[in-house]
């Protein structure tokens, strides 16, 4: 299964599983997220359901994409049903964006690239069509620093990624960093960073 199907599948549930989850944990990481976008033009990948649309401030003017259709018209639906300000929405894969090179200020993407076939190809999409000087914001979860941790984490990606399609033990920083992005915050957020909130620039 793709991973287009796969979140088609889910689009349905995705809200309903992970809203205990974003009240209880969630929230103030994506703020801590958005608190580092800089500049107003921002595109977001792998929005989902929309649960970071709450922190697009007046100010930006968000471009939307992700993936699966399923997730987008669920995103439109909510924000619609809250009477909040629909961002523009297309269906897009991170690995192929249809943008000119330098159209963003900055991009975002949470819990993302645990989940992109080609991360690093993904990661220089980003780096192309954010302008020079301008940030990508990750929040990602990825391999543990903690070496019996890591070893655990390693046994089990396989099923992870059969069963979610979701690489549980990719070192995103290190791949951030081959994908010609300088990495300016590299911040653990919970359990020995599984969980990070990193920052880059491109140069």
């Amino acid at each position: 299964m793709g991973q287009q199907d796969r979140f088609d599948s889910v689009a349905p549930h995705y809200d309903r599983v992970f809203e205990r989850l974003e009240r209880r944990i969630m929230r103030p990481w994506r703020s801590r997220v958005w608190a580092e976008v800089a500049g107003c033009n921002v595109l977001e990948v792998g929005v989902g359901t929309g649960f970071n649309a709450p922190y697009y401030t007046p100010a930006l003017r968000v471009m939307a994409v992700d993936v699966s259709m399923r997730m987008l018209l669920r995103t439109r639906a909510k924000l619609a049903a809250r009477g909040a300000p629909v961002p523009p929405l297309a269906q897009m894969d991170v690995q192929h964006l249809a943008f000119a090179d330098g159209a963003f200020d900055c991009a975002v993407a949470t819990l993302v690239f645990c989940g992109v076939p080609d991360p690093i190809r993904g990661l220089r999409e980003l780096a192309r069509v954010v302008k020079p000087g301008g940030r990508i914001v990750l929040l990602e979860h990825m391999r543990a620093r903690s070496p019996w941790v890591a070893r655990i984490m390693d046994v089990l990606n396989p099923l992870a990624w059969k069963i979610i399609g979701e690489d549980i033990n990719r070192d995103t920083v290190a791949n951030v960093r081959a994908a010609g992005l300088r990495v300016v915050k590299d911040e653990p957020l919970w359990a020995n960073g599984i969980v990070r909130l990193i920052v880059a620039e491109h140069s």
